[in-house]
Formats: C-alpha cells, sequence, structure tokens
C-alpha cells in the first residue's frame, strides 16, 4: 500500500499512524491487492467550495472523499501494468476544522486527523453512512479499526 500525502502543514509525525490504520481496515474489508491513495490537506475555503460543487451543500466540512472505483471488487482489474497499485482515490482533509473538532471532542488533533483519514478511506472502499444501517456498520468498523491502531480519544 502506498499513501501520497500533499500537506501544507506538518502532520508528517502521522504518517505511520494512517498508514497503519489504512492497512488494519484494507485487511478487515478483505482487499489484498497494492493500492495507493491520496490524502490532500486543504483549506477551510477550498473544502468549502468543493463541498457545494460535488454535493450541492454550501458549508465547510471536515473531510471529503472521491473514490476511482466503484467497489473493492474492482480492485484487481484496475491495478496499473507500470506502478503494480490500484489507484482508490482522493481524501480530501481541512486541517483548520479538524483542529476545531478536536476541541470540542476534548481530544487530540492527532487524533481527529486520523479518524478523519480513516473515514475518508473507509468511504473509498464502498461505506457510508447515509442510512441507518450502513451508519452502524461503517461506524462500529471505524472503532474497531481506532481499537486496533490504539489510537484513542486521549
Amino acid at each position: 500500500m502506498q499513501v501520497y500525502f500533499c500537506q501544507f502543514e506538518e502532520n508528517e509525525v502521522y504518517d505511520n499512524e494512517i498508514k497503519n490504520l489504512f492497512n488494519i481496515a484494507l485487511k478487515m474489508v478483505g482487499v489484498k491487492e497494492n493500492v495507493s491513495i491520496n490524502i490532500i490537506d486543504v483549506s477551510p475555503d477550498t473544502i468549502k467550495e468543493m463541498n457545494n460543487d460535488y454535493r450541492g451543500v454550501d458549508r465547510v466540512t471536515d473531510v471529503l472523499s472521491f473514490p476511482m472505483i466503484n467497489s473493492i471488487n474492482e480492485i484487481k482489474d484496475e491495478i496499473d501494468a507500470v506502478f503494480g497499485e490500484c489507484n482508490i482515490g482522493d481524501i480530501y482533509i481541512n486541517p483548520t476544522r479538524a483542529k476545531e473538532q478536536a476541541v470540542e471532542y476534548g481530544h487530540s488533533y492527532k487524533r481527529e486527523y486520523c479518524f478523519l483519514a480513516l473515514h475518508g478511506i473507509l468511504h473509498l472502499l464502498g461505506f457510508d453512512h447515509i442510512k441507518e444501517d450502513e451508519e452502524k456498520i461503517m461506524f462500529d468498523l471505524q472503532d474497531k479499526i481506532l481499537k486496533e491502531a490504539k489510537i484513542g480519544r486521549d
């Protein structure tokens, strides 16, 4: 697995934690193929514009995911012959909102940023939380992955 980071802030200390979370997530959902994911930090203004353009929601958000595959069943067929991996998509994170939420929820910025990255990859893998039953599945999986990675609400 490859995770490509494009950050305008110093979040490098979380790279290993995020890669570990992603490895756990991929294993738990049964993805064995080599995948790549892009994580891009964006400003509140940029993510608000993206949220409006792509979701029709005119407000700042914390994370947006843009999958490059329709389901995890496509990964095997979409592996790039040159790079030997399948890019499953992009995760855009708003670090400003992540910092605000860390304070609101009473945990560390590290925990919030890692949570948002994990939330993003689960969307890339086809999980959603629009319907109540889907939300339970996704949120239970998030909790299980965070627990295994030992990323708690410190």
